[in-house]
C-alpha cells in the first residue's frame, strides 16, 4: 500500500503573533508540523506497519518547510516531495490543492492522507479539493482507518459523542482529524536515517501558473477585547434567573 501524506509547515502554537500587512511578522516565529498532518502522518505509519507498502510526504512551502519533511522522515516516513513556495500564503486552498495534486498525481497511491485543517489559517478545504482534483472518493473527520479485502474501512467524528463506520473503495482521500491516534516521537536512530532519505525538491513555478484566486486575503487583525457590565433588577431570585437566561441564550455556556 502507497500512502501520501500531506503535511504543512505552520507558526507555533504559543509564538508571538505580530500584525505586518496582510499576515504576520514570520521573522521571529518558529515553526512546527501541522497537528492535524501529524496525526494524519501517524495513521499512515500505522498502516505500513500492519499491511507494509510505503510512505510518501508531500509538502509546500519556502526552504524552511524542510525541517518539517525531515522531522516526517525521521518519524517513519521513506521518502518525501518539497514543492518550493515562497508564496504560499498568497494561494488561497484551490491553488495550493492544485499543486499537491499536481506531486501526488504521478505517485499513484493507494491512499492520500492530510489533516483536517490547518492550525494558521483553518480553512478545512484543501483535502477535499484534492480529492476532486485527482477525481479520487473521500471522507472527512477521519479517527480510523482499516484496510480490507475490497479497499478501505473508517471511522468517522459525528457530533455529539457519534461515529460513523464506512467502507470505501480505494484510492481515496481522507482527511483526519486530530486525536485519533498516540503521536510518536522521533528517535536518535530515525533522525539519522531520515539525513539519507530521498526528498525530491519541485518548484511551484514550474507548474500550471497560478489563476484568479478565488479568496483573497484582504486583512487580518488581532481579536478586539470587549466586556460591559450589566446590572441585573430585581430581587435576588428574580436577578438570578435573568442570569441563568444569559448564560443560556447570549453567552451559551449553560
Amino acid at each position: 500500500m502507497k500512502i501520501v501524506v500531506a503535511i504543512k509547515q505552520v507558526p507555533e502554537r504559543d509564538a508571538p503573533v505580530r500584525i505586518a500587512g496582510k499576515w504576520i511578522e514570520e521573522a521571529d516565529l518558529q515553526y512546527a508540523m501541522n497537528e492535524p498532518d501529524a496525526y494524519a502522518l501517524e495513521e499512515a505509519l500505522q498502516l505500513k506497519e500492519k499491511n507494509g507498502g510505503e510512505v510518501v510526504v508531500v509538502s509546500a512551502g519556502p526552504e524552511r518547510a524542510g525541517s518539517t519533511i525531515r522531522e516526517a522522515l525521521a518519524k517513519g516516513a521513506d521518502r518525501a516531495i518539497h514543492i518550493d513556495c515562497d508564496d504560499l500564503v498568497e494561494r488561497d486552498a484551490l491553488d495550493v490543492a492544485r499543486l499537491l495534486a499536481e506531486a501526488i498525481r504521478p505517485e499513484n497511491p493507494d491512499l492520500v492522507l492530510t489533516g483536517l485543517q490547518s492550525e494558521d489559517l483553518g480553512l478545512g478545504q484543501t483535502g477535499v479539493i484534492v480529492a476532486e482534483l485527482l477525481g479520487l472518493p473521500h471522507a472527512t473527520l477521519i479517527l480510523q482507518v482499516e484496510k480490507t479485502e475490497s479497499g478501505i474501512k473508517v471511522k468517522r467524528e459525528l457530533e455529539e459523542g457519534w461515529f460513523q463506520m464506512i467502507e470505501m473503495p480505494t484510492p481515496a482521500v481522507l482527511t483526519i482529524q486530530s486525536g485519533g491516534n498516540k503521536l510518536r516521537y522521533a528517535t536518535l536512530m530515525g533522525i539519522k536515517r531520515a539525513k539519507t532519505k530521498e526528498v525530491r525538491a519541485l518548484n511551484a513555478v514550474d507548474f500550471r501558473g497560478p489563476e484568479t484566486p478565488v479568496v483573497m486575503l484582504e486583512e487580518i487583525a488581532l481579536p478586539k477585547k470587549q466586556k460591559s457590565t450589566q446590572m441585573l433588577p430585581g430581587s435576588g431570585k428574580e436577578a438570578a434567573a435573568a442570569l441563568v437566561e444569559k448564560l443560556k441564550f447570549e453567552a451559551r455556556v449553560l
